[in-house]
């Protein structure tokens, strides 16, 4: 028997509400599964596409904070490369990378603490 990392609660949501991507990701067919899902595409129109009016800029910005996690932590090769066989595992590894970005950073404020 398979057992979920996560379940979902009844009435909660099986799409998230938006969706960002880049450029490459400005395909028709992409905006239409995102329109049948009810996911707003917070994806910028291409130069050789109509521009679209309701484009959430603010939204898109704050897609680069993600990005930038992504970055972070691709460092940890067993992350990027997804060594690691069980789901558990791999959250596990991600649970690892977290503690030890967190605390890098603390020391970087407390210099002084060894």
């Amino acid at each position: 028997m398979a057992r979920r990392l996560l379940h979902r609660r009844r009435g909660q949501r099986r799409w998230p509400l938006r969706l960002a991507g880049d450029k490459g990701y400005s395909y028709p067919r992409i905006r239409r599964w995102c329109k049948r899902r009810r996911v707003e595409a917070v994806i910028p129109t291409r130069k050789d596409q109509p521009r679209d009016e309701n484009f959430d800029k603010q939204t898109y910005k704050r897609r680069n904070i993600v990005e930038r996690v992504v970055g972070w932590y691709k460092e940890y090769r067993s992350l990027g490369t997804r060594y690691e066989k069980l789901a558990v595992n791999y959250v596990a590894m991600w649970l690892v990378a977290m503690i030890e970005k967190a605390l890098h950073r603390l020391l970087l404020l407390y210099p002084g603490v060894d």
